[in-house]
């Protein structure tokens, strides 16, 4: 029996309707009764039994209105596919497009896109664009050794005898604060001119270097001033290299002793806050300094380690972080009587920039009790270091201790641990003012090949928490030319505006010897880098010959991309690099990861996969095949690959040796011609050299028009494939305006719009009134709809993007409009190609009202209405009784493109849980809808507030009443470290305010990056008519869902929601924030991704001398000194002395 519409509540006005039978629980409830108490309704989705869904007889002398019957339903939706197809075959002209491009077959040739040889093409163009930088490093790295070694030292050198460029000489004249405005710098800094060049993004000399040093390090320093002095020569050497290499970019020298000597000079872009910039601290440094490393750092919080100090240790581990690439595999752990990880990661893991955010987090929490137990926490990281059954860097190993000091020597651990091989070391850190004895802290490193430092205070954290660097470097120097080896970094943000690069570093070494007969010298000098632009490399890759949706990219031995459509970073953090996996370039599945494996091995391949992808917009998910093919790139670590669809596999390529025809089509690109032609939208391509870029496509299309007048298509300064396509297909769409659309009446069929889009570049939309409210991307290869319809068969339906945030659609001022396209097939030769898509605009209400008619008893608009009578019976349609029946077509994103209710025509393109939560999730748990789930690692999000946790000290240790009362309070180290603190609080206090992307990054960034989750929803494996039942009680509702052939399209017709008892869960689509950033770090550390380090590693040395292993620098300050200070404190008279913070003296030469 036909199942009646039923009443929830409150009766309402219309044709009175029998009761139904309720399924399993004998007769339904009236409006007015209650259910037996079981429990508060649950959405439950039954499949109607046939019975169900014979008709229904209503009561004699009574009217009644019965749910359609499936087969009636199946009718309505048969209607409405022969009612799209229909206009589609008249105004979309695919079948006339392939007969215009049969006709023009002499102006095009049909080229193959054969994978192999392409991607070892541009895999051997970039390998030669890079060995052009190695080459240039080669000889910058050989000269800065021989340059030192050639230097006399000069213990009397004085700033006034240095001659150099300070990048921020500017900045600093500009700031009245500045510490070379106060003190008067004595240095003679050169003042130079600048041209603007579009290559460096930047104005530049190229004529000098330029020299930055960190804020934190006093220029008049003899070792900076003797480095500054030697650094000088490698001027020349230089501007030599860009003679022989014109594209060469940053070429820069990052010193050891902090300064950066970068060619060409331009003025350092200077932060809103202090300039915390410091080139060892750059992703690029690090990597080339040493090699890669596995570390336990391990923190004292015994009950003597409390106010100062722990802040100190705080933020001492949280710099000592920074100091770690994606390379490197670290973990945390604090101790007292017991060692316990910080995090809730049990074993190393890579110090990625995830990983190190929840360091940081946790060590924020650490707590000071109980006493100091220095064999439980070398205990547990020699246990880490030691685990073999995780991933894990396998070079330099090391652990990391920072206490305030203690008696014990732990020997025993280490004679059981690591003697006699000393395979790990051992790095101390003192940290806070106190009186304990440091000897046991430097043996311990000194008995394992380390080093110890000292951290009295804040200001010498950044310095102390990098100079390990040095000792890890000495086994390279000592390797020689086997360690010479050029690495190639991550995708990262430079710091001088050049965008996204990479860099080639190569290390320099100290060559010179102490003495005639003695040790050579094993100190690193630095690291020499250039820099690559990532837009270079891509112009190396074939740009339109694979189409919309083929593409090149490139990964590392981490799997991060180095190119890619979507590495599109909202935000970039001028401290970390640019880390995208590919897995998470891609939406992952186990053929991605293969090929990902393969890659990273450095292994050939090719693989045909059917996949999931994304539209541009991510509204949307496609099952798509795709062609993958993969090369190594020699002399690097990078891999490249190669995507290509099956369509895509050849491509036209015009060939208008006819100029008259030339001259012909190109007048179709006059706006004269729009009023009869339809307007033309051309791609915004680098078409010629000369042509003036512009976002605005009339304008661009005008800067076109005003270069071709003054050049031909086969000009030399131009791409005549790129110039030749566009001129042809603008004839092709010419002529199918002039075949089809001019003769046609769109108001007959509701349309406000038909339009073709190709591969060559050109959208025309006629009419050309039309163009006026075309909002789609110019360029057909970055638009949703021409994309998504390469990739599906049929008319694929798009309507307008509506967020739940923004007002509704506003009808009455303005049409709006639902595109329906789908691409156009060739097939030419036994070889098929996809080189178009055309597609109509419909008319949203017109559209809607033929929608109701189409899914009613009406054969035609003009048919009367049929009425039910007194005695009869009449199942229901979407037309009649929209006031009890709900009818919508939903895209196969779940977005609402038409529905018979008026009210719902202002939300059509939005996600229909946001219309009809209780019917999306039915359409999901009926497996209508698949969810695919995701995590966007590049957006940006707005600041948030900043907290009681940080990476920085945010105030002072305050001492108590007692404290002060106290006099031996007074004459202890707490009083010097409180005053030292106070003194760089007053120095650089706009340094512990600052939040390190602003201090550092873009003065202009209001976001931070961030992770948001993104939900698309796609068709799922049901394809056939369903009738099915939401069982919810008294608010139960029927619903039929059934797919339209050769579209995107869900036809759904249900009972509407007369009560909202029954408000189940609520499917998202929206873009949500992760708080976490992601999914759970601690349970992604336990399945790692495959990766691969560098394959050289220099760890250990048999000649390397351990002798030079820290010693003592603190000194104990007498009563009188320390009285006078804190009375210069009292009166409000601080002095403002000069930061210094001096290079070890073992770097004199």
């Amino acid at each position: 029996m036909a199942v009646p519409a039923r009443t929830c509540g409150a009766s309402r006005p219309g044709p009175a309707r029998t009761a139904l039978p309720w399924p399993g629980r004998g007769p339904r409830p009236g409006p007015g009764a209650r259910r037996p108490p079981s429990g508060p309704p649950r959405p439950l989705l039954l499949l109607l039994p046939p019975l169900l869904l014979l008709p229904l007889f209503a009561a004699p002398g009574a009217s009644a209105y019965s749910f359609p019957q499936q087969h009636t339903m199946q009718h309505w939706a048969r209607r409405l596919e022969q009612e799209i197809d229909g206009v589609m075959r008249i105004f979309g002209g695919v079948q006339q497009l392939r007969e215009i491009y049969k006709d023009n077959r002499n102006l095009f040739e049909v080229q193959e896109n054969e994978p192999q040889k392409l991607v070892e093409k541009v895999a051997g163009d970039i390998e030669s664009l890079l060995d052009r930088k190695v080459q240039a490093l080669k000889r910058l790295a050989d000269a800065a050794e021989n340059f030192q070694k050639a230097h006399r030292w000069q213990d009397n050198i004085k700033e006034e005898d240095i001659l150099y460029y300070d990048a921020k000489a500017d900045a600093e004249l500009d700031d009245p604060e500045s510490e070379d405005v106060e003190r008067g710098s004595k240095a003679s800094t050169l003042r130079l001119d600048f041209v603007e060049d579009s290559n460096f993004k930047n104005k530049v000399n190229y004529s000098y270097t330029a020299v930055q040093i960190p804020t934190d390090i006093y220029k008049g320093s003899t070792v900076i001033l003797n480095e500054l002095n030697w650094t000088e020569a490698l001027e020349n050497v230089f501007i030599e290299n860009r003679r022989q290499d014109p594209t060469l970019l940053w070429q820069v020298f990052g010193s050891a002793t902090g300064v950066t000597r970068y060619y060409p000079a331009t003025p350092w872009r200077a932060p809103k806050k202090i300039d915390l910039y410091d080139v060892r601290r750059r992703p690029w440094y690090i990597q080339g300094a040493s090699s890669p490393k596995d570390m336990v750092i391990i923190v004292d919080v015994s009950g003597s380690v409390s106010g100062l100090t722990l802040k100190l240790m705080k933020t001492s581990v949280c710099e000592m972080l920074d100091t770690l690439s994606d390379d490197d595999y670290v973990n945390v752990a604090s101790f007292n009587e017991k060692a316990q990880p910080v995090s809730c990661f049990t074993h190393l893991v890579q110090a990625n920039v995830r990983n190190k955010k929840v360091f940081k987090e946790a060590v924020q929490g650490m707590v000071a009790k109980g006493t100091t137990g220095y064999k439980a926490g070398f205990e547990y990281a020699f246990d880490q270091l030691q685990n073999s059954n995780i991933t894990r860097a396998n070079c330099n190993k090391m652990i990391m201790m920072f206490t305030d000091g203690g008696e014990d020597r732990v020997q025993d651990v280490f004679e059981k641990y690591n003697w006699p091989n000393r395979t790990v070391r051992v790095f101390t850190f003192s940290v806070g003012q106190h009186n304990y004895d440091v000897t046991p802290l430097q043996w311990m490193a000194c008995a394992n090949k380390g080093y110890y430092f000292e951290i009295p205070s804040i200001g010498a954290i950044r310095i102390n928490t990098q100079e390990y660097l040095d000792v890890l470097g000495r086994p390279m120097v000592l390797a020689g030319k086997e360690a010479k080896q050029v690495q190639w970094t991550n995708v990262y943000e430079d710091a001088l505006g050049l965008g996204l690069v990479v860099t080639g570093t190569l290390p320099v070494f100290n060559l010179t010897q102490d003495g005639p007969g003695e040790k050579k010298n094993q100190l690193i000098l630095g690291v020499m880098g250039i820099d690559v632009a990532l837009n270079d490399i891509k112009r190396l890759t074939p740009n339109y010959t694979l189409g919309a949706n083929g593409y090149v990219f490139a990964i590392d031995l981490n799997g991060y991309v180095l190119l890619h459509p979507n590495l599109k970073p909202q935000t970039t953090n001028f401290r970390e690099p640019v880390t995208l996996d590919f897995l998470d370039a891609e939406l992952e599945d186990e053929n991605k990861e293969e090929i990902r494996r393969s890659m990273i091995d450095g292994n050939k391949g090719h693989k045909q996969i059917r996949t999931l992808v994304k539209s541009l917009d991510e509204r949307y998910v496609d099952e798509v095949m795709r062609n993958y093919t993969w090369v190594p790139i020699r002399s690097t670590n990078y891999s490249l690959g190669l995507v290509l669809p099956p369509y895509s596999t050849f491509y036209l390529q015009a060939n208008l040796s006819d100029q008259i025809l030339q001259v012909k089509y190109f007048e179709f690109l006059l706006p004269s011609s729009f009023e009869s032609e339809g307007h033309v939208f051309i791609a915004p391509r680098e078409y010629c050299k000369d042509l003036n870029a512009s976002d605005n496509n009339t304008e661009f299309l005008k800067n076109f028009i005003e270069l071709m007048e003054k050049v031909t298509p086969d000009s030399k300064q131009c791409n005549n494939f790129l110039l030749h396509n566009l001129i042809l297909d603008t004839g092709i769409t010419q002529q199918l305006v002039e075949r089809v659309w001019r003769d046609q009446d769109l108001n007959t069929y509701s349309l406000l719009a038909v339009f073709a889009a190709t591969d060559g570049g050109i959208t025309r939309v006629f009419p050309n009134k039309a163009a006026d409210d075309w909002t789609e991307n110019p360029e057909p290869f970055n638009a949703s709809f021409y994309r998504r319809s390469l990739d599906n068969h049929g008319y694929v339906f798009k309507p307008p993007h509506q967020d739940a945030l923004l007002r509704p659609l506003e009808l009455e001022n303005d049409t709006v409009g639902i595109l329906v396209s789908t691409a156009v097939e060739l097939s030419l030769g036994g070889r098929t190609l996809r080189p178009a898509v055309v597609g109509v605009k419909l008319d949203l209400e017109a559209w809607a009202e033929k929608f109701k008619v189409l899914a009613s008893n009406r054969t035609h608009q003009d048919q009367p209405q049929k009425q039910c009578g007194p005695s009869s019976h009449c199942e229901m349609d979407c037309e009649v009784n929209n006031e009890d029946l709900l009818c919508v077509l939903i895209d196969d994103g779940g977005f609402l493109v038409l529905s018979n209710q008026n009210h719902q025509w202002d939300q059509v393109g939005r996600f229909f849980s946001e219309v009809d939560a209780n019917l999306m999730l039915a359409l999901y748990n009926n497996s209508f809808y698949t969810r695919k789930e995701s995590y966007d690692y590049q957006a940006a999000c707005a600041p948030q507030p900043p907290g009681n946790l940080g990476a920085a000290p945010r105030g002072v240790f305050v001492p108590t009443i007692a404290d002060f009362l106290n006099l031996a309070w007074w004459t202890s180290a707490a009083a010097w470290s409180l005053f030292q603190q106070l003194l760089y609080g007053l120095i650089y206090h706009s340094w512990f305010q600052a939040d390190p992307a602003e201090a550092e990054g873009n003065p202009e960034a209001r976001e931070s990056s961030c992770v948001m989750k993104q939900t698309q929803y796609y068709f799922g494996s049901v394809n056939a008519s369903y009738n099915a039942i939401i069982d919810c009680g008294n608010c139960s509702r029927l619903f039929h869902a059934q797919r339209l052939t050769n579209t995107n399209l869900l036809f759904v017709v249900a009972e509407k929601p007369l009560c909202s008892q029954c408000e189940g869960g609520r499917l998202l689509q929206k873009e949500t924030h992760c708080p976490a950033d992601g999914p759970e770090q601690c349970e992604l550390v336990q399945r790692p991704r495959y990766r691969r380090g560098p394959h050289i590693c220099f760890d250990y040395n048999a000649t390397e001398d351990t002798s030079d292993c820290g010693r003592g620098a603190s000194f104990p300050p007498s009563l009188g000194v320390l009285v006078s200070l804190q009375l210069l404190l009292l009166l409000g008279l601080p002095p403002r002395p000069q930061p210094q913070v001096h290079a070890h003296a073992s770097r004199r030469v």
